[in-house]
């Protein structure tokens, strides 16, 4: 199949590559969709009233913002669970691995509706397990759907998924991982250090490093290091027709590298996260999102999953508002 390109607009600084990649059409739907999903993002939180956009697909579908940060999931990672607690890098680990490992607001909830402040001074394997297990019996999901989590059966012996993930976390702690992770030199290195445990493949260490680094345990830029999913390729595939000398890493750095010249090539005007660029990560997701986008909006443009429809359709729910809040670190809660 054909695909249409546009003339080539990249500018590249940061790489000194011989081959670039080229654009195809869905390239420009990358920068456009970014503008319209962030306008929906502030229409929402100045509590505008729906429809949030022009474009019907944005309005029908579901798309996560345009920033990994603002989601409710992260948010609530953040400031429920993070700066929420004992900040002992013990204590931060296990919260942050427990709440990460299912993903779930309401596991997170029904354990601390059932032990009170959840701390790994007071953890039991054998508490634990029962109250998951009885979560299971009543029919009701422990694990969020967003990742696919190995069993660990092979590794740690339990039958129940959850048991062994409990292990993990445990074998976590006893390895001093905590204080190794203070230690670490780069993000890279953070991300190899949590690849090397069982269950957790390339995606998940990259988003755990993510949710480690929103907390004061270690504190890296997210524009030093970033790894490719599933989803960001098949968008990545779209957006371009040839991916030149790049690999879909060095597509992402570029993609982040060149945001603002590229929001002025197109007249578009983006607003930002309080003064925060997109970072790596959020470049990442977007190619996620654009990806499920260009199903509708390019049907005749397929990407590595020859995916056609797009699943999850937008409903408006009675959901409590976020009072958003974002690592201190950053600087930028008084500017939101």
């Amino acid at each position: 199949m054909m695909v249409e390109t546009i003339k080539n607009p990249i500018k590249v600084s940061f790489l000194i590559k011989k081959i670039k990649p080229k654009p195809s059409i869905v390239y420009n739907t990358y920068w456009e969709f970014i503008s319209k999903r962030q306008d929906v993002f502030f229409k929402r939180i100045n509590n505008t009233q729906y429809p949030w956009s022009d474009d019907d697909i944005i309005n029908n579908y579901k798309f996560t913002n345009v920033y990994r940060a603002t989601d409710r999931v992260s948010q609530f990672l953040i400031r429920n669970i993070i700066y929420k607690g004992n900040q002992e890098p013990d204590e931060l680990l296990f919260r942050i691995i427990l709440f990460k490992i299912f993903n779930r607001i309401s596991t997170w909830e029904f354990l601390e509706e059932e032990l009170g402040e959840i701390t790994f001074k007071d953890y039991s394997f054998k508490t634990y397990d029962k109250l998951l297990l009885e979560v299971l019996r009543n029919k009701e999901p422990i694990y969020s759907p967003a990742y696919i989590m190995a069993s660990g059966k092979s590794i740690f012996g339990k039958e129940r998924k959850h048991q062994n993930h409990l292990l993990l976390i445990e074998k976590m702690i006893n390895d001093k991982l905590p204080d190794i992770l203070q230690r670490c030199k780069s993000m890279k290195e953070v991300y190899d250090l949590l690849l090397s445990y069982p269950t957790i493949g390339e995606f998940l260490a990259f988003q755990y490093t993510i949710d480690l680094n929103y907390s004061n345990l270690i504190n890296f830029s997210e524009m030093e290091f970033v790894k490719a999913g599933p989803g960001a390729k098949d968008g990545i595939t779209k957006c371009f027709t040839s991916l030149g000398d790049y690999n879909y890493e060095d597509i992402i750095k570029m993609m982040a590298d060149n945001q603002e010249t590229e929001f002025e090539r197109l007249g578009i005007e983006f607003r930002n996260l309080g003064g925060r660029n997109l970072q790596l990560i959020d470049c990442q997701n977007v190619f996620c999102e654009v990806d499920k986008y260009s199903r509708m909006f390019h049907p005749e443009i397929v990407g590595i999953s020859n995916r056609t429809r797009i699943k999850q359709k937008f409903q408006i729910e009675k959901k409590e508002q976020i009072n958003y809040f974002f690592p201190p670190k950053w600087e930028i809660n008084n500017l939101i």
